[in-house]
């Protein structure tokens, strides 16, 4: 193994405005080949910054940044020749074949003919695309994108592999996938930095490297994070009708740095290491919370803990949305969903019941159906059978009177990039048929509610992603819905961004709105009531969180993750329909 450092960032510091902080602030650390090194942090944080100074794309502002002992802003083409890069967005052509992206591909990157077919082989074989090279790129689904993206960033075996931020979108079967074949291509002559908003990712690298507003908070093995929250992370196990309640006391002690619903859990963060002998959590907390039982910590926990906590308090959403009141009927209801494309069913004989108050996840594999549940729901596409209702209302009659009574979140930021906060908000204002003095009033309350009154001259285009999520929720909200759809909402986002949108989300339920969330972030379906999982178009199975990995509990599997869960019932029923 090549015994000096790899990559060695020296002071690196780089600005992109003199009158803001830089996106990078001083920077010292040091990569090794042989290892995955996670790059983790907030949105904002400096992570795509910092791997477009290792492709050689910017130049710092200050200090140096070495590659195999190079200089990256003076080694150019040596640089580009041991680099395979995979952006954060999908770099390929979509209107392209999987081997005409792969052909395009070998031609930048200069790959000799004699080479090539032999290349294209391995690397077919490799990711499971063999099947797929006359299918076009846009036809894939998500996995299999990061799967062809992956094949051209190693056609030229690299020395240093960049993956930014590789899995997002991705369902969990997917991400365990491109995870094994990264892990399988590491040798003592290649470098990997994997960026990635999932903490459980980050837990498995070698290195990491936790940036935050541009400063470096942390470089070395996850667990030497970890160990730093032992001592201060327990597990609450309230009645179901009080989780969200004392949720939101919880978060408002000061004694508290986080709190999260798991199943039917809360994890707790103290803020500090209890001073008892025996371990005990603080008396105050207790009293809150009931019974603690201590658990093990996890880098998640150690991840928000150096960023001073999650976010504390409550939602003001609470006291800005109008309470519905609950004639006990079902919120949402799906009867029999189906619907074909010719002989092909993309969802077939799809049935659940949403209650007011309730979170209800939708969940599957990407291809399995669960976008098109969704968007016959929504009253987007017309079921071929079955039937939907939203409110009382059928979609199939009442279309104009179930959609103005639903708000919707779509998965990718949908709203007008050119306008400015304050443009889209009157915009959907008006679609959602508010009167001019109505609109003045939600769209400044939705301003103030979502902290986005300083922001609202600017253009939508160029928010931070964690502020565009809340002006798409904003948006969503402005007409105080009944039921609210949201599909994929924090895919891409970090941890603290993820529980301050989750804050808003469980603030609506206390009004007795209904929520219908798909996500392929497996830790995002335990703050669900109920989930439905999807899978070739049907139901395989449904329940609470504590159900479906109760479901799959064994020997040897004696505490199951909800991506443990989603993996084997998949496979169960893979190997039942096989049977």
């Amino acid at each position: 193994m090549q015994t000096d450092p790899f990559i060695r960032l020296e002071n690196v510091t780089k600005r992109f405005a003199s009158d803001v902080p830089p996106a990078l602030d001083s920077i010292d650390g040091e990569i090794a080949t042989g290892h995955i090194t996670g790059l983790v942090g907030p949105d904002g944080a400096g992570k795509t910054t910092l791997i477009r100074l290792l492709t050689g794309l910017s130049r710092p502002d200050e200090g140096r940044v070495l590659v195999n002992g190079k200089d990256a802003t003076r080694s150019h083409n040596e640089l580009h020749r041991m680099i395979g890069y995979m952006p954060q967005k999908f770099g390929l052509y979509e209107d392209l074949t999987v081997q005409e992206n792969l052909d395009i591909y070998a031609n930048l990157k200069g790959l000799p003919a004699a080479e090539r077919q032999a290349t294209f082989a391995e690397l077919l074989e490799f990711t499971d695309l063999a099947r797929f090279t006359g299918r076009l790129a846009g036809a894939l689904s998500g996995g299999m994108k990061q799967k062809l993206g992956l094949a051209c960033a190693l056609l030229k075996r690299p020395r240093l592999l960049l993956l930014d931020e590789p899995s997002v979108g991705v369902d969990p079967i997917s991400r365990r996938e491109l995870w094994r074949m990264v892990q399988g291509l590491v040798d003592e002559e290649m470098a990997v930095i994997w960026s990635s908003a999932y903490l459980d990712e980050a837990e498995r690298c070698d290195h990491v490297l936790l940036l935050n507003e541009g400063k470096l908070l942390f470089a070395g093995p996850p667990a030497e994070l970890t160990h730093r929250v032992e001592g201060r992370v327990f597990v609450a196990k309230p009645s179901p009708a009080e989780r969200r309640t004392v949720l939101s006391r919880l978060l408002s002690d000061k004694l508290v740095s986080d709190a999260i619903i798991l199943g039917d859990t809360i994890r707790i963060l103290t803020q500090d290491k209890t001073s008892t002998d025996d371990g005990a959590p603080p008396p105050a907390v207790v009293e809150v919370a009931g019974v603690l039982e201590p658990a093990p910590p996890r880098f998640e926990d150690a991840f928000v803990a150096a960023l001073g906590g999650g976010p504390q308090g409550g939602s003001p959403l609470v006291d800005a949305m109008t309470s519905h009141a609950d004639d006990g009927r079902p919120a949402v209801e799906a009867r029999g969903l189906t619907k074909r494309y010719g002989d092909f069913a993309a969802a077939s004989d799809i049935s659940f019941s949403i209650k007011r108050g309730e979170i209800f996840g939708l969940l599957g594999p990407n291809g399995a159906g669960k976008s098109t549940t969704f968007k016959m729901l929504c009253g987007l596409l017309t079921p071929s059978e079955g039937e939907g209702r939203v409110a009382g209302f059928d979609l199939r009659t009442a279309t104009a009177d179930a959609r103005g009574r639903l708000g919707y979140m779509a998965q990718k930021f949908s709203l007008y990039g050119e306008l400015s906060v304050a443009q889209n908000l009157a915009f959907f204002a008006g679609v959602y048929g508010l009167d001019k003095k109505r609109a003045r009033q939600r769209i400044e309350t939705m301003l103030e509610v979502f902290d986005l009154k300083n922001y609202r001259r600017i253009s939508a285009k160029t928010l931070p992603l964690g502020f565009k999520q809340r002006l798409a929720l904003a948006a969503a909200l402005l007409h105080e819905p009944d039921v609210l759809f949201l599909d994929e909402p924090t895919s891409g986002v970090d941890p603290i961004t993820r529980r301050e949108f989750w804050s808003h989300i469980n603030a609506l339920t206390a009004n007795n709105v209904a929520v219908l969330v798909t996500t392929h972030f497996m830790e995002e379906a335990e703050y669900c009531d109920r989930i439905s999982l999807i899978y070739r178009g049907r139901t395989i199975s449904e329940g609470t969180p504590d159900d479906l990995k109760n479901a799959i509990r064994s020997p040897d599997i004696e505490a199951p993750t909800m991506e443990d869960a989603f993996i084997e019932l998949v496979r169960r029923s893979d190997a039942k329909e096989a049977a």
